[in-house]
C-alpha cells in the first residue's frame, strides 16, 4: 500500500490517518485466535487489570518469547502496516520498537489517560520525534467501547512534558491535568475513532490520544504497532525500560507477504 501526496498531507497536517477496513474478516478471524491464545499466557509482558483481566499484552512481533505470535509478526511486516510508516516517517530503515494489544474487557477494560507517545520515547533515550503508531482494530469499535479519541493537529504542540500516572494497572507517562484542560479548551474537538473490525489507524508520536472505559458488553481489541527509524534508536541504558517495552532488536524491518497473517494461520 502506498500512501498519496495527498494522504501525507493530511497527516502531516492532523498527526493522523484512518483506513477503514484495511483488513479482512479472515484476517481479523486470525488474529482474533492469537490473542485469546496469548490472554492465557503467564508471563511479565501480559499485563492485567485489578480484577484479572488481560489490559496489555507486549512483544507480539518476534520470534521468541513467551508472547511470540507468527500472525502478528507477519502483520507487522505487510504492506499495508509497514510501507505507510516508512512514508509517514520519511525513511526505509524501520524497526518495531514495540507491540501492544489493549484489551478492553467488556464493563471492566479501564481508561488510557491523554498522553503523547513521545513522551515516555523521548525520556527512553530516543533523540527526534521519528516515531510512529500504527493501530489495527480486531472488533468493531465504537464510543461506548472504549474507542481512541485523537486531537487533531495537536502533534503541532511539540512534547509536552508529562508526569508519571499511577491510577491505573499499567502505570506510565501522561499529560498533567492543568495542562491537558489547557489543551483541550484551545483545541479542535477530540475525535473519537471508531469503525468495523479490520480498520487501521496510523498516529504521530506527538498526537494527544486517550480512551475511555469500556462500558459496552463486548470486549474491544485492539493492537499497536509502534516504531522508530534505526537512526534514532536510543542507547541501551542500564535503567532502560525492559526489551518488551523498548526492543532491542533494531534491525530494519523488510516489507514481506501481504498475505502473511493468513499464511501464519
Amino acid at each position: 500500500m502506498e500512501l498519496t501526496p495527498r494522504q501525507l498531507e493530511q497527516f502531516d497536517r492532523d498527526g493522523f490517518l484512518v483506513f477503514p477496513n484495511l483488513f479482512s474478516p479472515s484476517e481479523v478471524a486470525v488474529l482474533r485466535q492469537e490473542v485469546g491464545r496469548l490472554s492465557r499466557v503467564d508471563s511479565e509482558e501480559v499485563v492485567r487489570e485489578h480484577t484479572g483481566g488481560v489490559r496489555s499484552i507486549f512483544r507480539v512481533h518476534e520470534t521468541d518469547g513467551a508472547t511470540r505470535s507468527p500472525a502478528f509478526r507477519a502483520l507487522v511486516r505487510t504492506p499495508r502496516v509497514l510501507r505507510p510508516v516508512q512514508q509517514v516517517l520519511r525513511d526505509d530503515a524501520v524497526y518495531v520498537y514495540h507491540t501492544k494489544i489493549n484489551t478492553k474487557p467488556a464493563i471492566e477494560g479501564t481508561v488510557w489517560q491523554w498522553h503523547q507517545d513521545y513522551g515516555s520515547w523521548k525520556r527512553d533515550g530516543c533523540p527526534r520525534n521519528t516515531m510512529a503508531t500504527f493501530n489495527v482494530m480486531m472488533t468493531d469499535t465504537t464510543e461506548m467501547g472504549g474507542a481512541l479519541y485523537i486531537i487533531p493537529g495537536s502533534h503541532k504542540l511539540g512534547r509536552i512534558e508529562p508526569v508519571y500516572d499511577e491510577s491505573t494497572s499499567y502505570k506510565f507517562w501522561a499529560l498533567p491535568k492543568d495542562r491537558m484542560i489547557e489543551v483541550l479548551r484551545s483545541s479542535p474537538e477530540p475525535i473519537a475513532v471508531t469503525g468495523r473490525a479490520g480498520t487501521g489507524v496510523l498516529f504521530h508520536c506527538e498526537t494527544l490520544h486517550a480512551s475511555g472505559h469500556n462500558l459496552s458488553a463486548e470486549d474491544r481489541w485492539h493492537i499497536y504497532v509502534s516504531c522508530n527509524t534505526v537512526a534514532n534508536r536510543p542507547p541501551v541504558r542500564a535503567d532502560a525500560r525492559p526489551d518488551w517495552v523498548v526492543s532491542r532488536n533494531t534491525q530494519p524491518l523488510p516489507i514481506e507477504d501481504d498475505r502473511g497473517v493468513l499464511n501464519a494461520a
